[in-house]
C-alpha cells in the first residue's frame, strides 16, 4: 500500500503539509539560554498533537455547508435501487423524496470516543471508504428486517425546496380518545420505527455498535493494522443471526458456495419445519476498465441498478469514495460520506435520527466514476436467490464488451470459505478500495432542482 495514503494515517491530499505541522509544534518548545529551542514533546506526545491538529483541519475542511443544487430532469425517469420515478408527476416525485430520505446516510463524525490504540476522535479525512461500506450494509439490513416498501415516517416531513411537495396521505386511522387501543397500523408503524432505530444504532460511533467505526478499526487492529487503515472486515453479530454475506471471487459468484453458506440444517429436536435458508448479501468487487471507466459497461451498470435485488454500489470517483444508489440519464445518484457531523450518542433512548438521513440527492457523471467498485445484492429467501441469479445474468448480458463485469456460475470457487464463523457478516469492505482519498466535499445542505 502506498505509504502516503491517508488510509495509513497520513495527512490526506489537500491538508496542511508536514512543514506546517513542524512549525506549529516547535512553537510549543522552550527557548534555551543560547536562543535554541528544546522540544519537550516525546514522539508519542508529538503523535497525539499531530493527530489533533490534523483532526481540527479535517473538521473545518469537511464541515462547511454549501448550497449548490443538483439538477434533475422532469422528463427522464430516475431509477433508484430497483424503482423508477418520473419527477414530473407529483405523487412519484414525493415517493422518490421519501424513498431517498429513508436511505441511511453515514458520514464522517467527530467527537466520538477515542479509537482503541490511537488518539483519533474523528474519521474526517480517512474514513470515507468505511462509511460507504457501512451504507451498503445498512441498506441490506433494512431490507432484511423491515417490510417491503417501508419508508421512514419522518421522511414525510422533510423541508421543502424548489420542488413542490404534496401533503402525504395518512397511513392509517388516528386514535386520540383516551383509553382506546392504538390501531393495528399504528402498532405496526411503532414496531418498524423501533427496528429502524435499532439498525441505526448498530452503525453508531461507539465501541458497543456492532457495525460501527470502533468495531471496524478493532478488527483491523487484530490483523496488525492501525486506526486509519481500510481493510477487509469480518464483523460478527448475534443481532442478525439469519443473515450471511458472500464475497465473489475473481469476479465470479459461485452458486454452490452461496448455497453452502445459506443452507441451514433443521433444529435438533424440532417437531415442525425450521427455517432452512439464511438471507444473503452478495458483494461483487469488480473493475470496469483500466485507468478510467470503460463506457461500454455503463448500460450494464444501469441495468443492475434497475434490479430490486441491488442494494447499491461502493464506488466513487478517483480517490473519493461514494455510495451509488441510482441514476438519471448519464449521471449516477449517490450519497456522500464527506461531511463532518458531531457524533450522536446512540446509547441514549430516543437519540436523534435526522443526521442519519439525507434529503438532498447528488449526481455525478458516469464518465467520472472510478472503475474499481463493489456491487451489492440481497436475497431474502432461496426463491429470491434463484430469481437474483436469473435477473442479474440477464442484466450482465446487455454489455457489448467482450468480457462481462462478472459472472454467475455453477460450482465452487477455489478457496474454501467454510472457516468463516457461522451467522457472520464477512468481509464488509475490500482492501482494494483502501487507496481512495477524498476531494470536493459535499454535504447534507445541498438541494436539487428540476430542469
Amino acid at each position: 500500500m502506498n505509504p502516503s495514503s491517508p488510509c495509513e494515517g497520513q495527512i490526506p491530499e489537500g491538508d496542511p503539509p508536514d512543514d506546517w505541522f513542524h512549525l506549529s509544534t516547535m512553537s510549543l518548545g522552550t527557548q534555551g539560554s543560547d536562543g535554541s529551542r528544546d522540544d519537550p514533546e516525546e514522539p508519542e506526545e508529538r503523535g497525539r498533537l499531530k493527530s489533533k491538529l490534523v483532526s481540527a483541519w479535517n473538521n473545518v475542511k469537511y464541515g462547511w455547508s454549501f448550497k449548490s443544487k443538483a439538477r434533475f430532469s422532469k422528463t427522464s425517469p430516475l431509477t433508484m435501487l430497483g424503482q423508477s420515478y418520473l419527477l414530473s408527476h407529483g405523487v412519484e416525485r414525493e415517493c422518490f423524496r421519501q424513498a431517498f430520505a429513508t436511505l441511511l446516510w453515514l458520514t464522517y463524525r467527530r467527537g466520538f470516543p477515542q479509537l482503541d490504540g490511537s488518539s483519533l476522535t474523528t474519521d474526517s479525512g480517512w474514513g470515507c471508504m468505511l462509511r460507504s461500506g457501512q451504507m451498503l450494509l445498512a441498506q441490506g439490513l433494512l431490507l432484511h428486517l423491515l417490510p417491503p416498501g417501508w419508508t421512514w415516517l419522518s421522511a414525510n416531513h422533510v423541508s421543502k425546496d424548489d420542488m413542490e411537495v404534496q401533503e402525504s396521505r395518512s397511513l392509517g386511522p388516528e386514535v386520540t380518545k383516551k383509553g382506546r387501543r392504538k390501531s393495528i397500523v399504528s402498532f405496526l408503524e411503532s414496531r418498524t420505527e423501533v427496528t429502524h432505530r435499532r439498525v441505526v444504532s448498530w452503525f453508531g460511533d461507539h465501541p458497543i455498535a456492532p457495525f460501527g467505526l470502533h468495531q471496524l478499526v478493532e478488527q483491523g487492529t487484530s490483523a496488525g493494522k492501525k486506526a486509519g487503515d481500510c481493510k477487509a472486515v469480518d464483523a460478527a453479530s448475534a443481532e442478525v443471526s439469519n443473515l450471511t454475506v458472500y464475497v465473489a471471487q475473481d469476479c465470479t459468484v459461485y452458486i454452490d458456495d452461496v448455497v453452502r453458506l445459506c443452507e441451514r440444517p433443521l433444529s435438533e429436536g424440532s417437531t415442525g419445519p425450521s427455517p432452512a435458508w439464511k438471507s444473503v448479501i452478495i458483494l461483487v468487487p469488480v473493475r470496469l476498465g483500466g485507468e478510467v471507466l470503460n463506457t461500454t459497461y455503463i448500460k450494464c451498470v444501469k441495468n443492475l441498478l434497475r434490479l430490486e435485488c441491488c442494494i447499491g454500489i461502493i464506488g466513487g470517483k478517483p480517490k473519493h469514495s461514494l455510495f451509488f444508489v441510482g441514476y438519471q440519464d448519464e449521471q449516477l445518484l449517490y450519497l456522500d460520506p464527506h461531511y463532518s457531523q458531531w457524533t450522536v450518542d446512540i446509547t441514549q433512548d430516543n437519540f436523534p435520527l435526522e443526521s442519519f438521513h439525507c434529503k438532498c440527492p447528488r449526481k455525478i457523471s458516469f464518465s467520472r466514476m472510478d472503475p474499481s467498485c463493489t456491487i451489492g445484492f440481497y436475497a431474502k429467501s432461496q426463491k429470491e436467490f434463484e430469481l437474483l441469479c436469473s435477473t442479474v445474468s440477464t442484466a450482465l448480458s446487455s454489455s457489448t464488451e467482450k468480457y462481462p463485469i462478472f459472472t454467475i456460475a455453477e460450482g465452487q470457487g477455489q478457496e474454501d470459505e467454510s472457516d468463516a464463523p457461522p451467522n457472520s457478516i464477512t468481509h464488509i469492505l475490500t482492501k482494494d478500495k483502501a487507496r481512495l482519498r477524498r476531494t470536493n466535499n459535499s454535504n447534507s445542505m445541498d438541494e436539487f432542482v428540476l430542469l
